[in-house]
């Protein structure tokens, strides 16, 4: 490198460079002094020379001075102290101390044209370090530093911030590779779990199906039923209508059964009386467990419905539509006044017409027809009852009545919900058990419905018990029918009725004289005079026979 300050010499050595100092200067190693040749005699030494050679005009040159050393006859800083190594201070290189240089020997004299040699420059003398009791201290502000803009620097400090963002573009597209992986397989197991569990509701997946539900209860396997009594008591009229309110939830299928009164069960201290005066004496809880331990069906509770209520309840609804199969008079209106209930298919009842329609009896008719107009009301009411059980709660809460302890409003509320879903979709029907004349159950039929629908098996009852009771009707009218409902209620077994020739009076008559108590509570339970019990022979197998003459009255007639 050519310097201002130190020439570049073709022919001379260049000093080995060491370091650098704190300027950002080189340092080069110090070469000894060597001891200046004698020149052979030249007899133009001193004359300026030429290109051409000798130059006679040439005017004598003044002696070279050595080249400026700028830290040369410094007083201060580091470079003529000798041990001072600034680069060892501020962590630098290591400073190494040059050779003395040797004596410089003077020409000899007397050489003609010879002239003096030029002393060499001092060598500067080597930077000490501050040795041990020097009281000269060196400061961090005797020294500058200069900061020259490197370019290079600035390439560097984008590239790594170019590697850094592009680093974070990495990451971050891994993390959004990776929630999204993990949103796609909560997606897919939300839809697994909604399609498994949509076809499960619908019955579509291998045995849930109602197919598979209905070959599971024909196959006598266990199934899941909810029964409750409902108990309707005509406030106007007297007596009750009985019906049991199946839920099968393993077939999907809602069933009212209807229990004739004359259904012969056992009384709270196990004697045998009649479902009519179960209901009467025994009330809700001693009739459920009586008909709990007949049918060997588990009822859960039971739901009293007076006739006021029933209206209250179809009134809240909107009012209910019934096939009905008959003409009902309005028993509040005058004569000739338009009935109640007219006879045709998709009638639609009011609370009035409802209660009278499922109440109505007509003369002479069996009991069983007047439990099928109280079926086709239930039925007609559970179709417009809420199928949610919130909702179907609060329209028991509507009637403000009291609940049986058995059947609190919120479950009763539910029960009720599940018999509307099974009415509304057409899965509900309507079954009477059949009973012979002595109370008991018919064989066969009445096996059926205990065994197929409330999945219990008949206790046979002694009915032996209960006081067999006939009638001969003597009235001129058909007095029969309700003659019977009245004894039946009364918890007595009706055995058979016929008819006699007119009389005026009634006679109740008894064979044995253990019976005589017994005729006196019939003839009481009738509404006939004491002095119409009497002793003779009852007809067939009957305990008491009543014989009804013109003096009694045909309850329900106008």
């Amino acid at each position: 490198m050519n310097d201002q300050q130190n020439p570049y010499d073709p022919y001379h050595p260049q000093p080995q460079i060491i370091g650098y100092d704190a300027y950002g200067q080189p340092v080069y190693q110090q070469q000894p002094a060597q001891a200046p040749q004698q020149p052979a005699y030249d007899p133009y030494a001193g004359q300026q020379q030429s290109p051409y050679g000798y130059d006679p005009y040439a005017q004598p040159q003044a002696p070279q001075q050595p080249a400026y050393d700028t830290y040369a006859g410094q007083g201060q800083g580091y470079a003529q102290q000798p041990g001072y190594d600034p680069y060892e201070a501020y962590g630098g290189g290591q400073w190494q101390a040059a050779e003395p240089a040797a004596p410089v020997t003077a020409a000899p004299a007397g050489v003609p044209g010879q002239r003096p040699a030029p002393e060499p420059p001092a060598a500067p003398a080597a930077p000490r370090r501050a040795e041990a009791g020097d009281d000269r201290e060196y400061r961090t502000e005797q020294f500058s530093f200069i900061e020259e803009p490197d370019e290079d620097s600035e390439d560097v400090i984008d590239w790594l911030k170019f590697t850094e963002s592009r680093s974070e573009r990495r990451e971050e597209a891994r993390r959004r590779g990776r929630n999204r992986v993990i949103a796609l397989v909560v997606v897919l197991v939300l839809a697994t779990v909604g399609g498994v569990g949509y076809l499960w509701s619908a019955g579509m997946l291998p045995g849930t199906g109602d197919s598979a539900q209905k070959d599971q209860a024909a196959a006598g396997g266990p199934q899941r039923r909810d029964t409750i009594v409902l108990h309707l008591h005509d406030t106007q009229g007297g007596g009750t209508s009985t019906a049991l309110l199946v839920d099968n939830s393993t077939t999907k299928q809602g069933t009212t059964v209807l229990l004739p009164n004359a259904l012969a069960v056992a009384d709270t201290e196990g004697a045998a009386t009649t479902l009519g005066k179960s209901v009467e004496e025994d009330g809700s809880s001693g009739t459920r467990e009586a008909l709990d331990t007949l049918l060997g069906a588990k009822i859960a509770g039971t739901w009293r419905l007076d006739t006021p209520y029933l209206e209250n309840l179809v009134e809240y609804l909107g009012g209910i539509e019934v096939d009905t199969d008959t003409t009902v008079p309005d028993p509040q209106g005058k004569k000739g006044a338009d009935p109640l209930v007219t006879r045709g298919e998709q009638q639609t009842l009011t609370g009035r017409a409802a209660v009278a329609y499922a109440t109505f009896r007509a003369a002479g008719e069996a009991e069983a027809k007047q439990l099928q107009r109280f079926g086709q009301v239930v039925n007609g009411l559970l179709r417009k009852m809420p199928s949610d059980a919130a909702n179907a709660t609060t329209a028991v809460e509507y009637l403000q009545q009291i609940a049986d302890p058995s059947l609190p409003e919120k479950d009763l509320g539910a029960s009720l919900a599940k018999l509307a879903e099974h009415a509304k979709t057409g899965a509900y029907k309507t079954a009477l058990l059949p009973v012979g004349q002595d109370g008991a159950l018919a064989e066969g039929t009445g096996d059926s419905v205990v065994r197929d629908i409330l999945g219990g098996k008949v206790t046979a009852l002694d009915a032996s018990g209960v006081p067999r009771v006939s009638i001969k009707d003597g009235t001129g009218e058909d007095a029969v029918e309700a003659a019977k409902v009245v004894l039946i209620n009364g918890g007595y077994a009706f055995v058979g009725g016929s008819r006699t020739e007119s009389r005026a009076k009634s006679e109740v008559v008894y064979g044995d004289d253990a019976q005589k108590a017994t005729a006196a509570e019939v003839a009481e339970t009738l509404g006939l005079p004491a002095g119409s019990v009497t002793k003779g022979k009852p007809a067939g197998t009957a305990a008491v026979t009543v014989v009804l003459g013109r003096d009694y009255e045909i309850p329900g007639a106008p």
